[in-house]
């Protein structure tokens, strides 16, 4: 589920690039925060249940 996430908001965030969109700084956000839950996630080594 994390990964869909991630890759989700990862391809809204190469979209936002490319695009030049005004809320390209929301899927920023959006982006920053996935990548600090993903990597929370590996830190405490849990495995989806």
């Amino acid at each position: 589920m994390l990964w869909t996430i991630f890759v989700i908001l990862l391809v809204l965030w190469a979209l936002g690039l490319a695009s030049g969109a005004v809320l390209s700084g929301y899927i920023h956000l959006l982006l920053v925060i996935a990548v600090a839950v993903l990597l929370i996630r590996l830190i405490q080594g849990r495995r989806p249940v």
